[in-house]
């Protein structure tokens, strides 16, 4: 909802608001650290963050953004490639600092610590940050509550009925390669320090270390290797690439016995986020300008949906043949990704023509408007 309306509204709505949702969500974790209150209380907490949206509102009102900004088709998929970048340094750090953080410091002036962080941030986005999307001040008289909360989900049918067949099929192909690609991947990543931990690798936390370690290096892996192949290849091939090596190093990771064998997995996976920037930039495109909070929006509900649900899924089926055989899941998990590479496959049947058409209609957003 908060996306959507930032198609009218300017992408600095969802967020200050997601930004206020952390603020007050980190300000009460302090406060029931400081004071020793229960720890059901943290349902509190989670309930606040999710009211304004939390971090999957924020980070699809950023690339909603940089889509803005972009003029260019080749400068939008380098930026949407850097902040996926950027996303993975700054989880990887603060992965690594946190708990040493919480030891030197507590988790009351760690807290504290985000907290004015959050803060700053806010101040920045609120006061410096120039917005490509300006309020419609005759819209919001005329439109009542009631109305604006319909027109919010009214934009995201509007989203899928718009346009030509075309347009519709490759929207919905391109959502569903995303969907999949990355419900595997969130599924399958938890898994590796259960199998890495399991008999016959047996790792030690210095090694388990080590394979997070080569598991981050795929963010700049993934980076450099949008950037290079942007200039010799179509958007279509990169996400192929992506995906296959992908594939690639599921098979392997099945069949991996010993340590050196497990550190040498690792290297097809070092291009496994390229399919994430390129698919976005891809359905940017599909997409009007005035649409694009509505398409992220769907893509982070889709997102967040299918993460929940892959990390259960995962761990079930993990838990079950773990006895019998261990590397399944991971057998599992490439035979999956042959769904994301068919549906790709449709996309470049149906007519995938990077920079040599616009997929949809100037004229359709004002002619629904007129109706």
């Amino acid at each position: 909802m908060l996306l959507s309306s930032s198609d009218n509204h300017g992408r600095k709505l969802p967020m200050v608001l997601s930004s206020l949702g952390s603020l007050a969500t980190n300000i009460w974790l302090c406060v029931l650290s400081y004071l020793g209150l229960p720890l059901q209380l943290l349902i509190a907490s989670t309930f606040v963050g999710a009211l304004f949206g939390n971090y999957t509102t924020f980070w699809g009102a950023c690339f909603a953004y940089i889509v803005d900004q972009c003029k260019e088709y080749k400068q939008k998929i380098i930026r949407i490639a850097v902040l996926d970048f950027m996303l993975g340094v700054v989880t990887g750090l603060t992965g690594l600092s946190s708990g040493y953080f919480i030891r030197e410091l507590g988790f009351v002036w760690s807290y504290f610590i985000i907290a004015a962080v959050l803060i700053v941030n806010l101040t920045y986005i609120s006061f410096f940050l120039s917005d490509p999307i300006k309020e419609s001040s005759s819209q919001m008289v005329t439109m009542s509550c009631r109305e604006s909360l319909k027109d919010l989900f009214y934009r995201t049918y509007l989203l899928f009925k718009n346009g030509s067949g075309k347009r519709q099929s490759l929207l919905c192909l391109l959502i569903f390669t995303i969907v999949i690609y990355f419900f595997v991947i969130i599924g399958i990543s938890p898994i590796f320090t259960l199998y890495e931990l399991g008999s016959p690798l047996c790792w030690d936390e210095v090694y388990i270390g080590y394979g997070t370690a080569l598991g981050s290096v795929s963010f700049l892996i993934s980076f450099l290797g949008i950037w290079l192949f942007s200039y010799c290849l179509e958007d279509i091939h990169i996400a192929f690439i992506g995906i296959l090596t992908t594939m690639l190093g599921m098979t392997l990771a099945a069949f991996a016995r010993t340590t050196l064998m497990m550190l040498l997995v690792r290297i097809p996976f070092f291009f496994t986020m390229m399919p994430f920037s390129v698919l976005r930039s891809m359905l940017s495109k599909v997409v009007h300008s005035t649409e694009q909070g509505a398409l992220f929006a769907c893509i982070a509900f889709l997102e967040t949906l299918s993460g929940v649900t892959a990390t259960s899924t995962y761990n079930g089926i993990y838990s079950a043949t773990v006895a019998w055989y261990p590397g399944f899941i991971f057998l599992l998990s490439a035979g999956l990704l042959i769904l994301p590479v068919m549906s790709l496959w449709g996309v470049k049947y149906i007519g995938w023509e990077e920079g040599s058409y616009t997929l949809f209609a100037p004229e359709e957003p004002s002619e629904h408007t007129s109706e």
